[in-house]
C-alpha cells in the first residue's frame, strides 16, 4: 500500500463587488447582490444557509439538514432559491445531493459591507 498526500486547494477569495464605500455599485453589481440579500432574508433559507457553511468539511448533505422546522419539499425548495442566487453549489452523489457555501460568496458579501476600507 503506498502513502499519498492529498494536498487540499482553498478557493480563491475574489469579491463580486468593490466595498460599498468605495464607489457606487454598479447596476449589475447591485442586482446580483439584491439577489444574495433577499434569498438570505427568510429565516429558513438564512439557516440552512448556517447549516452548510458551518458543517464540517464544508458541505453537507441535504439529509443532514433538513430538520429546520419545515417539510422536506419546503426545504427542497428553499436550496433551490439559495442555489438560484449563486449562495450554494450542489452535487448529486447516489441518493443524495450535497450542498457547499460557493466559493468566496461570503468573503464577497462580507467585503462588500465593510465600512472600513
Amino acid at each position: 500500500m503506498s502513502n499519498l498526500e492529498l494536498t487540499i486547494l482553498e478557493p480563491e477569495v475574489a469579491p463580486c463587488c468593490p466595498p460599498i464605500t468605495s464607489a457606487e455599485l454598479s447596476v449589475e453589481d447591485s442586482v446580483r447582490m439584491a439577489a444574495m440579500f433577499k434569498a438570505l432574508s427568510d429565516p429558513v433559507r438564512l439557516r440552512l444557509f448556517s447549516k452548510i457553511a458551518s458543517h464540517p468539511g464544508g458541505e453537507a448533505c441535504v439529509c443532514d439538514i433538513q430538520d429546520v422546522g419545515v417539510s422536506q419539499p419546503t426545504v427542497s425548495h428553499h436550496l433551490k432559491k439559495l442555489r438560484e442566487a449563486g449562495l450554494l453549489t450542489s452535487e448529486r452523489r447516489g441518493t443524495w445531493v450535497y450542498y457547499q457555501v460557493a466559493p468566496s460568496v461570503v468573503a464577497g458579501m462580507a467585503a462588500l459591507l465593510d465600512l472600513n476600507r
